[in-house]
């Protein structure tokens, strides 16, 4: 029941209207209790005292509610007008809550003071201004706010907007990069003579195309799906490889179960059979491993080609090909700080490409 109705009261102050009016109440419900505790000792008919605090604080209400109004007929005004404007409608409220409270004061108890009535009429404004600019003062703070955070929300959600379009603009790079590489190997096959090979690549490419197509960018999978998907890919290039192109792959403990952008791996196999196995007479293996260490996930992907030269190699990444570049780009895009792309040639011969992201689960 408590949880029914703490929910009820979340859902009912969730618009800013209920959010006004809520602080609205609570506010002159804290003024009546104050003044009516700071007069009780010397007031003599607190009947009629508490009749006298409740008309002026419903006077309070309906006058700070037509500043209210002015105010946001002033808000999207020049600072000086609205500045200017904001001053005199404060003064106006505060010189008709004054008159209202001085003249039922006046009324109920007559002139109890020795003041000259200018005097008094001066007190009751002056407290009245007081009251009504400290009440302006936190509408206009409150509306401020407001405001920045509005501003602020609209600026992350443009942010974010565009940080989508980023993603699945690089995303995309990777079909037509891809899809180049393949039609020119099918049209080779074709001007060989070769159709029974060019129409099982066709079929490859469809399937993986297909595969491609059906997830979404923006869409992180598990690093086993990932795998599935570069095996799509690596049926192609087994039709034009055939015994030459080897595969190891070796995903260690709770790798595969590790979420990561989708097509990562694909460029930077791509990358390796076109660098590394095609410049081997009898072919050569690429190596795929995955583990998890300290809360992060380790990708390496490596050949036992020639690898690079070292000039060449400080370029990678950076402006060295589409796919590489594309990929770097969408891990910093995803992960900031947080990842670490890194090209080396193997001791043994070959390149390696070892990434590092955050390790998370689905």
């Amino acid at each position: 029941m408590g949880n029914k109705a703490f929910q009820w009261l979340s859902q009912r102050l969730s618009s800013h209207g209920s959010q006004y009016w809520a602080l609205q109440l609570s506010g002159w419900a804290g003024y009546t209790l104050l003044t009516f505790v700071g007069s009780f000792f010397w007031v003599k008919d607190h009947w009629i005292h508490s009749g006298y605090i409740a008309v002026a604080t419903v006077a309070g209400i309906f006058l700070s509610e037509v500043m209210r109004q002015g105010f946001r007929r002033l808000w999207n005004k020049p600072p000086a007008t609205r500045f200017l404007g904001s001053v005199l409608l404060v003064v106006g409220a505060a010189a008709v809550w004054a008159a209202i409270k001085f003249g039922g004061s006046l009324w109920l108890y007559g002139k109890e003071s020795d003041e000259h009535p200018a005097v008094l009429a001066m007190y009751w404004f002056s407290y009245s201004f007081l009251i009504l600019t400290t009440w302006a003062a936190l509408y206009y703070g409150i509306k401020y706010y407001q405001s920045s955070q509005t501003q602020r929300a609209k600026a992350l959600r443009a942010e974010s907007m565009a940080h989508q379009a980023q993603l699945k603009m690089l995303r995309y790079q990777l079909n037509p990069h891809f899809l180049f590489n393949t039609l020119n190997a099918i049209s080779t096959l074709i001007l060989d003579n070769d159709g029974r090979t060019a129409n099982n690549m066709v079929t490859r490419l469809s399937q993986f195309l297909r595969h491609s197509l059906d997830n979404d960018p923006m869409q992180k999978v598990t690093l086993a799906k990932e795998v599935e998907a570069l095996m799509l890919y690596l049926d192609i290039e087994k039709v034009r490889f055939a015994d030459r192109l080897g595969v190891s792959l070796d995903l260690q403990g709770e790798s595969s179960l590790a979420l990561v952008p989708s097509l990562l791996l694909q460029p930077l196999v791509e990358n390796a059979i076109k660098y590394g196995i095609s410049q081997l007479e009898s072919g050569g293996e690429i190596n795929i491993k995955g583990r998890v260490f300290a809360g992060e996930l380790l990708l390496e992907v490596s050949d036992n080609g020639p690898g690079m030269p070292e000039e060449e190699l400080r370029l990678v990444g950076k402006g060295y090909g589409v796919g590489i570049r594309n990929t770097c780009e969408r891990l910093r895009a995803l992960y900031g700080d947080d990842q670490r792309v890194r090209f080396r040639n193997r001791p043994e011969g070959g390149l390696s490409v070892n990434i590092r992201i955050p390790y998370e689960q689905e």
